[in-house]
């Protein structure tokens, strides 16, 4: 993403700025006041001073020192560049939304200069747009979507079959054979009338002969189909296994915000239907593709060796079929990609509502989703049944445009038979040879619906193989002992990169230091654990553990010194045993039973059918919500963490599961760097610290009774709180 465009000689001279003063910034911007579309409008911030060149003008000037906010706001597609200066707002610039992250980065920049602070904010490192599409790109890759380089559908398949290489090598091997095969028959037939048949000539063994061959050809025929079909099948499933396997792979390992960007129906589409699609074309197309395409076009040479003028005839309705074929080739694709999106509109509809049964059944909603599934599922199948109608009228068309070619065949090649200048054999053995290179012509033509369908999901596979997680190892990341000191130096951050939640946070906490994390809801508590747990990267600033920069830190090895216990507590499908070791898989099962104890949760467990083998069923739903937090925090202290993430522990329990979990975590934070959050402020009065998070920054940092003595925004929260106490 470019934050210094090169400016022309004229805009250069519109600003006059003397030697001292060098451009830090120069953006675009495309809106004016009117609404109306610009060019040539440039935003140029330096050391001193923000300047709005308009289309040739130098339209406004604000000093940085006259300054007192600086800001981008987005807008509905479309942002403002705010500066405040003398108490009053300024709109100093409108630009459409591919403009947003950039104008972002600039607001933010410019602030830091207010501030004395001349490091530039430079987004490079963070993330890039495509200049054709503007799509968001992690690092310096390319966009998938519009490279050139990338060769498209058929280098994205290649590269999928290219492990497979010498089984690719097999199965061609047979398809030559099997189309070798194929072009011998009608030969065979024509020596078999001519040299046997025609006016009785030969005899009786040579006629057994020529049909010994003949049978001999059927049975290899159907031997080869038997071999191709095997070995096409068992590569399809290997291919197929293969990419759902690199397909779990990559999403595990790219970044939360592009799982959370993507519906779970439409990604277990893809792990799943399009996988099987591929699998599904390699059985059903592949294994006769190439079989198909040498006999047509040997079969087209023979014709032509044969007989000129009855080839020339058969050929006319060649290009008749290839033109409606090209013609419809986009319509094709767009109903068939239609049909695919919709596929994943129901089938994530489904998994929402199963995942969120229990909701929909309290509020009585049943009749209400159920009618939403089945307009969802309607509307898929009108999608299909058009599609299976228009291709049930246009390949049939074809085929009977290309079946009226036989008949030509022979009207005319009959009477060369009759005129005596052609066999009964060559006849018949060129209507065989026309007659299959319009069935394989008839293929070839059915042959853009399947590729349709393989394009689409080869396209919606690398989408997802094609991203690149944009937290990932450093080179020079080693593993670390971490002792749980961390450091926040003017972090900003936010899920999009022209909307920050968290702003110029500054912030230092000792090792072992439990911080209370307060503010309402929407300030950006979460997010700054978020951040810790290095589940996203700040877009400016450092986040440091023991002094060095977080990413220095190998991922594994940091999260591996991490426990966590969220207040939607998360439990796999499983056994308690195996929930509670998900931390730490080679643990023993007296390591299990120690921090079950140390979790409160060793009683209960030993009161369930079959103790710590007891299944807790989907999302832990067989347990109370007391005892899925338990068995949490459980599965947080067996890996014996060095810095703790506490967010709503004990929010929405009975006050005897919240003093058996309280006294729990009292044992979990002993010694341990600890965050954590609560709205029921009373559970954080023993923290070593409370910061308090309002306006995306941090309001206030101190005790408990030193933030209720300075009466800020800390007190006005404790106090709201016991007056709804009061009033319950």
């Amino acid at each position: 993403m470019i934050l210094k465009y090169d400016l022309s000689k004229e805009n250069l001279a519109l600003l006059a700025l003397p030697d001292d003063e060098e451009i830090c910034y120069a953006v675009p911007y495309d809106i004016d006041e009117a609404g109306s579309f610009l060019d040539n409008s440039y935003v140029v911030v330096t050391h001193r001073r923000i300047v709005i060149l308009e289309q040739g003008t130098r339209k406004n000037e604000y000093l940085l020192s006259d300054c007192e906010k600086i800001a981008s706001e987005p807008q509905i597609d479309c942002g403002l560049l705010l500066i405040t200066t003398g108490g009053e707002e300024w709109i100093a610039a409108r630009f459409s939304g591919k403009h947003l992250a950039r104008f972002s980065y600039v607001a933010r920049g410019s602030m830091m200069f207010l501030g004395g602070n001349f490091n530039l904010v430079t987004s490079e490192e963070y993330e890039r747009t495509c200049p054709k599409c503007h799509r968001a790109l992690p690092g310096t890759r390319e966009c998938p979507h519009c490279s050139k380089k990338s060769g498209g559908f058929v280098k994205e398949f290649l590269s999928m079959l290219a492990p497979y290489k010498k089984r690719l090598f097999v199965i061609a091997f047979f398809m030559t054979l099997a189309a070798v095969v194929t072009l011998l028959n009608p030969e065979i037939q024509k020596r078999l009338i001519d040299d046997v048949l025609d006016n009785a000539k030969g005899t009786l063994p040579q006629a057994y002969f020529f049909l010994g061959i003949i049978f001999c050809l059927s049975i290899g025929m159907v031997i080869l189909n038997i071999v191709k079909a095997y070995l096409c099948a068992k590569l399809g499933s290997m291919l197929s296994m293969d990419l759902r396997a690199k397909l779990y792979h990559k999403i595990q390992i790219l970044s939360l915000s592009f799982i959370n960007d993507r519906r779970p129906g439409e990604l277990m589409n893809r792990v799943v239907h399009d996988t099987a699609r591929i699998k599904q074309f390699m059985q059903d197309v592949f294994c006769n593709m190439f079989t198909v395409l040498i006999i047509f076009i040997f079969d087209i040479i023979y014709m032509l060796i044969l007989d000129v003028k009855l080839a020339l005839i058969s050929f006319i309705f060649i290009p008749i079929a290839l033109v409606l074929s090209t013609a419809f080739k986009k319509n094709i694709h767009r109903r068939f990609h239609r049909q695919w999106q919709k596929d994943d509109d129901v089938n994530s509809s489904l998994q929402d509502v199963l995942s969120g049964m229990s909701v929909v059944k309290s509020y009585g909603k049943e009749e209400e989703e159920a009618g939403h599934f089945n307009e969802l599922a309607d509307s898929f199948a009108k999608i299909n049944r058009n599609n299976e109608v228009f291709w049930a009228l246009f390949y049939p068309a074809l085929s009977f445009i290309m079946g009226a070619g036989v008949y030509l065949i022979i009207f005319f090649g009959g009477s060369d038979v009759l005129n005596g200048t052609k066999t009964p054999g060559e006849l018949l053995q060129f209507i065989n040879y026309t007659s299959m290179l319009y069935m394989y012509l008839n293929w070839l033509t059915n042959l853009p619906r399947q590729l349709m369908n393989l394009v689409n999901s080869v396209e919606r596979i690398n989408d997802v193989m094609s991203q690149e997680p944009r937290i990932v190892d450093r080179a020079q990341a080693t593993d670390q002992d971490i002792k749980g000191s961390i450091e926040f130096r003017h972090a900003t951050f936010g899920y999009r990169s022209y909307k920050p939640v968290l702003e110029n946070i500054n912030l230092t906490v000792k090792p072992g230091e439990m911080i209370g994390l307060v503010g309402a809801s929407g300030t950006g508590k979460s997010t700054m654990i978020n951040l810790i747990m290095h589940l996203y990267e700040l877009d400016d600033g450092e986040l440091l553990i023991d002094g060095r920069d977080i990413r220095d830190i190998r991922l594994e090895n940091f999260h591996s010194q991490i426990g966590v216990v969220l207040q939607e507590t998360f439990l796999f499908s499983g056994t308690i045993l195996n929930n509670i070791k998900f931390a730490k898989p080679d643990a023993t099962y007296e390591e299990v039973i120690r921090a079950a104890k140390m979790a409160n949760a060793h009683d209960f467990i030993c009161r369930t059918p079959d103790g710590y083998n007891t299944y807790v069923g989907e999302r832990g739903f067989n347990l109370s919500g007391g005892e899925r937090q338990r068995i949490a925090i459980a599965r947080a202290i067996l890996n014996n963490p060095k810095i703790l993430i506490l967010d709503e522990a004990t929010a929405s329990l009975d006050t005897e599961s919240e003093y058996l979990i309280q006294k729990a975590l009292s044992r979990l934070t002993a010694g341990r760097t600890t965050f954590a959050i609560a709205h029921r402020l009373s559970t954080l009065k023993d923290a070593d610290r409370l910061v308090v998070i309002d306006g995306h920054h941090i309001a206030e940092i101190g005790t408990h009774n030193e933030l209720m003595e300075k009466q800020g925004i800390y007190y006005g929260l404790v106090t709201a709180q016991l007056e709804m106490q009061k009033v319950q």
